[in-house]
């Protein structure tokens, strides 16, 4: 009896797929327009965001280990570019105001 094998044999080469990084994510990819540029925006599923915390651009607030957000980058950008939104902040990205308003002794990230 021979090992049993962890990948599924294929045609196709090693790498991965956008297939792949749909199961990956647990979520959707697409395109936005925003601000003039175009926004890639992948939507993260709440199973596949286990492990980290994010600070939201739009309200300040940390995004918790497991829950569904948003993750977007300007289209012509690179990996640093990325931002973790929550769902509802980035729907409202276009009503909020330009500044982000902190108390005093915010930290600022």
């Amino acid at each position: 009896m021979s090992p049993r094998r962890n990948r599924p044999k294929g045609s196709g080469s090693p790498g991965r797929s956008a297939d792949d990084d749909q199961s990956r994510y647990g979520g959707w990819q697409s395109t936005e327009s925003w601000g003039g540029e175009e926004w890639s925006v992948r939507h993260v599923a709440g199973a596949s965001a286990e492990g980290k915390t994010y600070r939201c651009p739009g309200c300040d607030q940390v995004i918790p280990s497991g829950v569904p957000h948003v993750v977007a980058w300007p289209e012509h950008a690179g990996v640093d570019d990325r931002r973790h939104w929550h769902k509802s902040c980035w729907n409202a990205k276009d009503r909020r105001t330009t500044r982000v308003r902190r108390s005093r002794n915010a930290p600022r990230y």
